[in-house]
């Protein structure tokens, strides 16, 4: 009986105490239904409204906009009502009652409702939140963190707190939602350190993520994005996720997911035809402008000549209903398309006239230089354009967008300057870096070209500008003591004034820095000296000595570039050999892991070196990996399709001459047909100038053929045939033509036989002039390109004669006389 009434003593106590927790008003605002009913119990119980209610509230409000389109949203609408202005006021009143998750979660859901930085109850919130910082957990930090962001403090002390939090409690990190909100929210404000600690944890976290959260691995990308730090490791586990969701993507991830690619320059064949079979799929589906301009920027660059078509029809459509960054993003795409519906781009033109003023400076940038690549006829817009332009660089003091204006501003047609933007400029060079300055010599030298004479003031003035530049650029290069960072600069430096002005400065702090060169920093230092065109046999040589020692720290889809240099300016460092071994060996295992495309590069430039890995030929020459690469080449510009195409039929030519033992057949007999049907048949005056003088020497104009075509398709500037007496023999007269490629054979020793057309004994001469792109800027080392061609020539029988434009322009073969002589002695020279 005790027993009994203890128990019941104990349940009427729990019942008691469940009466008294529960909260009948919490309860009424958990079965609203609509904005209206949330605002109708505001109202009528504000005086009854506490800290739990008012958080309630407000998250009950964002979420029935969330759960709309967001072309029904009516956000506007409820920031502007009575009661959600109370609900902001009860809200600032009781902050301090507020625990730490209520004070984070009103903070980012008032945000929703797009309210200002300036509002009060949003500065209240952010001031008590940096009181209570230390305490908050992670989940509470992060979402601090995106609010911060949203609020454009990305730089501030505060944003650098969180960033040192972080970095003390990165190691009890075991959420990748939480990790991957806060890297996109410190990256401003972090060290290298911290970057290369987050990576790491973020490399660890994508192996245990759950493949359905996409979301994560896209802010991860889009960390190394913002750090500009392409970590292929990190890039392809995230790739791998992104696979696995593609059917799952609406054209808004993926257009983000594909333009956060194009920025680290990475790129998955895979993805791309997956993302495009996936936006094709969904296109029935985008009927709002919103939804069809993600389409168009995600789908139109990858899309065949029908689907842009009817893409550029459907935004004809909607354009008018178009806001400011809907123009801005079709614009971009437009460009990148390479298109040329006139009556497209002379409607969004149009359109973008009406919101010029509403840009920012970058964005006018990127509108200027759109508008200029896709020819656009539109006077108006160019002369409103020049005035917002040249008005926001006389108003700016930041030194990058000062440089990035000016250069736009010279893009113009017919721009001019006046004295105001040359004092602007001149004022901020001292402040900027190589890729700023890069940009002004680009300005300036087009503002010198299109500068009226009679102007004598200005054009001084340009002079003396431009040479103040050239000072600045070469104290800036002189004080550089980072390699990381100078080649960070270098990276973005465009034109030739690098080159012009500054190569011999540049090259000599590479050797400052050498010492600092390892192998993280390799393949980007390399890319930069193919870039250069100089051939700097220590660099080179330090380049090989890392790559070879630290191979296998070095990404395999890295050795492209490292090896760049070497094949393009024909060098061989003193470990050649182990170099080029260690290279071949490192990304063989993984060639199944490369692009198509990346695998025709990496086979070229070998082959320009000689070396010909036998896995790796035949896993280019297989008709499946072909109509991978076909595929690939779809979604390609036409710039790069072309260029990929041309690489695969010199490699396939190399291997058909240099290693017939592969048995690799030759099939692109069609493809240089056109490309010959398209080439340009001209001739310039020094090849007119060369014929004359081989008409003398040879006997007659008839002796030397002029842009001849041999088997394989290789161009050369003349050709002659001697007897086995040395004696030109004329075309004309033996009926002599270039050899047909059906004559063409092979001995059982594999080096081509004699052509069945030529007189016994007889030789052909090829004669090659070489201008100064043959060569680097600093040597007289023929470049890989060339080499290969003269060992293609003489498998084919020939003799190669290549004259060097710096020879043939000499104070030593200034007369005709010496012209001749020279000729003479490399045609009948004894080895013929």
């Amino acid at each position: 009986m005790f027993r009994w009434s203890c128990a019941f003593r104990l349940s009427r106590s729990l019942l008691q105490t469940r009466f008294l927790s529960t909260d009948p008003l919490l309860d009424q605002f958990k079965i609203c239904l609509s904005e209206d009913q949330v605002f109708q119990l505001v109202g009528k119980n504000k005086a009854r409204l506490s800290v739990t209610h008012v958080g309630y509230a407000i998250n009950l409000l964002w979420q029935f906009q969330k759960e709309k389109p967001r072309m029904l949203r009516t956000i506007g609408q409820v920031r502007g009502h009575p009661e959600f202005i109370a609900l902001r006021i009860l809200a600032e009143n009781k902050i301090e009652f507020m625990d730490d998750k209520a004070l984070v979660e009103i903070l980012y859901n008032i945000l929703r409702f797009n309210l200002e930085a300036h509002d009060s109850l949003v500065q209240q919130l952010v001031m008590e939140g940096w009181r209570r910082l230390e305490r908050f957990n992670l989940t509470a930090l992060s979402k601090f963190a995106v609010c911060l962001v949203e609020q454009h403090m990305n730089m501030s002390p505060l944003m650098g707190r969180i960033a040192s939090i972080v970095d003390g409690t990165l190691d009890d990190v075991q959420d990748a939602r939480i990790l991957s909100s806060l890297m996109v929210s410190i990256y401003g404000v972090i060290s290298p350190t911290l970057r290369d600690r987050l990576v790491d944890k973020a490399d660890s976290l994508v192996d245990t993520l759950d493949v359905s959260h996409f979301n994560h691995p896209r802010r991860i990308v889009q960390f190394l994005r913002n750090m500009k730090y392409t970590y292929r490791p990190l890039l392809e586990k995230c790739n791998s996720v992104f696979l696995q969701n593609v059917g799952q993507m609406d054209p808004e991830n993926l257009s983000i997911i594909i333009g956060l690619y194009q920025s680290l320059q990475f790129n998955n064949a895979e993805f791309r035809l997956m993302a495009r079979a996936r936006l094709i799929e969904t296109m029935d589906q985008c009927s709002d402008v919103a939804s069809y301009t993600k389409l168009f920027a995600a789908l139109g660059p990858m899309a065949g000549q029908d689907i842009r078509e009817k893409l550029e029809e459907g935004i004809l459509t909607m354009a008018d209903e178009m806001n400011p960054t809907q123009l801005l993003a079709i614009l971009g795409t437009m460009e990148e398309m390479e298109c040329r519906n006139t009556l497209l781009i002379a409607k969004i033109s149009s359109l973008l006239q009406k919101y010029l003023e509403s840009y920012r400076p970058v964005e006018l940038a990127r509108i200027t230089q759109a508008i200029v690549t896709l020819r656009c006829q539109t006077p108006e817009l160019f002369s409103m354009l020049q005035k917002i332009l040249e008005r926001l660089l006389k108003s700016s003091f930041i030194p990058a967008d000062v440089s990035m204006l000016a250069r736009v501003i010279s893009t113009l047609p017919a721009a001019r300057v006046d004295e105001e933007i040359l004092s602007k400029v001149d004022a901020i060079l001292p402040q900027c870096s190589l890729s700023d300055l890069s940009s002004l010599a680009l300005a300036i030298v087009k503002w010198v070209r299109t500068d009226q004479p009679s102007r004598s003031s200005t054009s001084g003035g340009l002079g003396n500008l431009l040479l103040k530049l050239n000072t600045c650029g070469r104290e800036r290069i002189a004080k550089i003591d980072k390699i990381d960072l100078f080649l960070d600069e270098l990276k973005y430096t465009t034109g030739d004034w690098l080159e012009e002005v500054l190569l011999k400065d540049t090259i000599s702090t590479c050797e400052r820095l050498i010492d600092q060169v390892t192998w993280k920093n390799v393949p980007e230092f390399a890319l930069f000296i193919t870039r250069t065109n100089y051939l700097c046999a220590q660099v080179l040589d330090k380049i090989a000595l890392v790559a070879t020692e630290d191979i296998t720290k070095i990404h395999y889809s890295a050795t492209y570039a490292t090896l760049l240099p070497f094949v393009v300016l024909n060098y061989d460092p003193p470990n050649g050999e182990a170099f080029f071994d260690a290279c071949i060996q490192h990304f063989l295992p993984h060639l199944n892991s490369f692009d198509p495309h990346l695998v025709v590069l990496l086979a070229y430039s070998l082959a320009l070196a000689e070396y010909f890995p036998e896995e790796l030929i035949k896993a280019v020459f297989n008709v499946d990996f072909l109509g991978r690469l076909d595929a690939q080449l779809e979604t390609f510009s036409s710039a790069l399709n072309m260029r990929i195409r041309l690489r695969l039929m010199e490699l396939n030519r190399a291997v058909c001459l240099e290693c017939p033992e592969f048995q690799i057949p030759w099939f692109h007999d069609r493809y240089c047909q056109q490309l010959q049907h398209r080439a340009n048949g001209g001739i310039s005056s020094v090849q007119r100038q060369i014929h004359q003088l081989l008409g003398e020497i040879l006997g007659g104009i008839n002796y030397a053929k002029v842009s001849v075509m041999t088997p394989y398709y290789h161009a050369i500037d003349f050709e002659c045939i001697l007897d086995k007496n040395k004696k030109p023999i004329p075309y004309l007269d033996q009926n002599v033509l270039s050899a047909d490629l059906s004559k063409v054979q092979w001995g059982n020793g594999g080096p081509l036989q004699e052509t069945k057309s030529l007189p016994p004994g007889a030789q052909r001469v090829a004669i090659e002039f070489l201008d100064s792109k043959a060569f680097s800027k600093n040597s007289s080392n023929i470049k890989g390109e060339y080499v290969m061609k003269k060992r293609h020539l003489e498998i084919l029988g020939y003799h190669v004669v290549q004259i060097a434009s710096f020879e043939w322009n000499s104070m030593e073969l200034s007369t005709k006389d010496a012209w001749i002589d020279y000729l003479r002695k490399r045609i009948f020279a004894d080895d013929v």
